[in-house]
């Protein structure tokens, strides 16, 4: 049995460590360009006070060992980016630089003012825990603790097919989209091993009738 809850303060250790797993090992651009654990680690660990200020997040927990399995880092998407960014690793900028045009595809012509638009960019199942539903039902409640905050809209970026089936599935619909065989970063094709996923998706989904 999985438990869900609010993301909290003390869960910023387990936290990180499993996002920073799991996106390591599984997720394409961060394979695609090196990034260790260690190293998304440090990315997700800025998110951290933003996340328990906001109530955005939700974490799943083993019933039985009260380990966490499963996270969705979630924010609000008018907010600013956290402090130290500059001090992540180098390998971070063509990952961020692809999703970056997304987002400015995405947002041209639009206003986004703040407990508006949920943004939720980091979704992560431990490996032992993989085909369970859980990332599915991290969404689901997600939404439902967005909707009841007053979130009219929510938007994610897909980096995977996978990713890109279990919000499909859930009702988002593709806004803006790169190649990842055909992206350039300073002149260097950085996601050409993994051109067979297609490439990122801008998705989004209404939370309002």
């Amino acid at each position: 049995m999985i438990q869900y809850s609010v993301y909290t303060a003390r869960d910023a250790d387990e936290m990180t460590r499993l996002l920073g797993e799991v996106f390591a090992l599984r997720d394409p651009p961060a394979v695609a360009v090196g990034l260790t654990a260690v190293e998304f680690e440090s990315f997700v660990r800025l998110f951290c006070p933003k996340a328990a200020a906001e109530g955005l997040t939700i974490v799943a927990r083993s019933a039985e060992t009260q380990e966490m399995v499963g996270a969705l880092l979630t924010e609000d998407s008018s907010g600013a980016l956290p402090s130290g960014m500059e001090h992540l690793s180098a390998k971070f900028d063509p990952v961020f630089d692809i999703l970056g045009q997304l987002d400015t595809e995405y947002r041209e012509g639009r206003s986004v003012r703040p407990g508006e638009c949920l943004h939720l960019f980091l979704l992560g199942v431990a490996l032992p825990y993989g085909g369970q539903g859980i990332a599915q039902e991290l969404v689901v409640r997600c939404l439902a603790n967005g909707a009841s905050k007053g979130y009219r809209t929510a938007v994610t970026e897909a980096t995977n097919t996978t990713s890109q089936h279990v919000f499909g599935k859930l009702g988002f619909v593709e806004r803006a989209r790169r190649s990842y065989e055909d992206h350039r970063f300073e002149g260097r094709a950085c996601f050409v091993s993994i051109r067979e996923q297609g490439g990122p998706m801008l998705m989004e989904k209404p939370l309002t009738p």
